[in-house]
């Protein structure tokens, strides 16, 4: 308001027209500024290209009206919470063919009601945590990652729309069960497989092994107990029939007396 008022009051127009430049040149900087080593352009919101930058991050200064970002093919290998929470319009994100072996919960905070396509695949993802995906409606690329089939990313999963061109690429490179190492996930889980099942049953026999475990130090030690006391009750009674019996003094004893 201070500004326009000394425009309005000011005798000097060009001066007015210069600050009201700057004003909109620096929303204008701060609305669509590009990093340097990507390329934008605009496509009704900015299409922001950042693919084999050989960017080891996510670039922190990425414009806010961005619509697809790409930044496929780089070394790029987490993903930290928030990392993307200022584009709310961000409509698709291409990760894929990196070296992505984390994605923390809330990575995708702030995005998750206007992202419409996610690429993950091609990455260096096992395990993912149970909500890194909350509230996301994007259809999400999973294909390519060596995935461990367990009880977490069958969770994962079940909260997912997966792209359907590319579900049955996401296979289990490990697995709770040997027998379903190369399987798509999907397909094992459409059988009844309840990779959970395994988890408890697998927690079940930690427990009773660490039991089982206890117990036998415990009886151990009750029997090595046991045994060393009888060692010391023999010793004793071997000690005790050692000594001259009592009658023999007493006659020893008696003869001395007559003696004197």
């Amino acid at each position: 308001m201070g500004a326009s008022r000394s425009c309005r009051s000011s005798r000097k127009p060009p001066c007015c027209a210069s600050l009201w430049f700057v004003l909109l040149l620096s929303v204008i900087m701060t609305t669509h500024a590009c990093p340097k080593i990507c390329h934008c352009s605009d496509r009704n919101g900015m299409v922001v290209q950042c693919t084999s930058r050989n960017l080891e991050s996510i670039p922190s200064n990425l414009p806010r009206d961005t619509v697809v970002l790409l930044l496929s093919s780089n070394r790029i290998r987490h993903v930290p919470r928030e990392a993307f929470t200022d584009l709310h319009r961000l409509r698709e994100l291409d990760l894929s063919h990196n070296a992505i072996e984390m994605v923390e919960v809330g990575a995708f905070q702030g995005i998750s009601d206007t992202l419409r396509t996610l690429d993950l695949s091609n990455n260096h993802l096992s395990s993912l945590p149970k909500d890194t995906f909350t509230k996301l409606h994007a259809r999400v690329r999973l294909s390519h990652n060596p995935w461990h089939c367990e009880c977490s990313l069958q969770e994962v999963l079940r909260e997912l729309r997966l792209d359907p061109e590319t579900v049955n690429e996401v296979s289990c490179f490990t697995s709770v069960q040997e027998e379903y190492v190369g399987q798509p996930v999907i397909q094992v889980l459409d059988s009844g497989i309840n990779f959970c099942n395994f988890h408890h049953k697998t927690t079940d026999v930690a427990m009773f092994v660490a039991m089982f475990c206890w117990f036998s130090m415990v009886t151990a030690y009750i029997i090595y107990y046991i045994k060393h006391n009888q060692e010391d009750a023999r010793r004793h009674m071997e000690y005790l029939k050692s000594l001259p019996s009592t009658s023999h003094i007493s006659k020893d004893y008696d003869t001395a007396s007559s003696i004197f």
